[in-house]
């Protein structure tokens, strides 16, 4: 979704409030416009409910001399809601919109070992962050050349 989505707000007040320390910092960007051009929040739902979210974006936490993009970030379900496949599903649903929009990888930085191999996803390396720190930069091929 972009800001125009009317889940937009009722997923940037769950980010908000979500157990992750990381949820406030989503709800600021996607309220102070930060989340732009064909970058997205998407969000899992069950009726009316917000169960988790993801972003894709065309940075993450990379120094500007890389030009991996875009990244599927944020990636956060509700301790409620898991064990349903939900961040698989999400992050199917990202690399799909990124695969409409012609990018041949989606990339994802985490410090998590194990996590995102089960979808697919393949270690490129350990990378050197914005922050100072240090990620594992992991990498999915979404578009196979068969494609029309």
């Amino acid at each position: 979704m972009d800001k125009e989505h009317p889940l937009w707000e009722k997923t940037a007040d769950f980010a908000q409030a979500c157990s992750w320390k990381a949820g406030p910092f989503l709800a600021d960007m996607m309220r102070s416009g930060k989340i732009c051009g064909i970058e997205r929040v998407i969000a899992a739902c069950e009726g009316d409910d917000i169960l988790g979210f993801c972003t894709l974006s065309e940075k993450d936490e990379l120094p500007d001399i890389y030009d991996y993009t875009p990244f599927i970030g944020f990636v956060f379900v509700d301790e409620k809601a898991r064990g349903k496949r939900l961040s698989e599903k999400m992050i199917e649903a990202a690399s799909g919109y990124a695969a409409g929009n012609g990018y041949e990888y989606v990339y994802i930085l985490s410090g998590e070992e194990g996590l995102y191999e089960k979808y697919g996803f393949e270690k490129i390396g350990d990378i050197d962050t914005i922050y100072g720190s240090t990620d594992q930069l992991f990498r999915k091929r979404i578009l196979t050349g068969n494609e029309e």
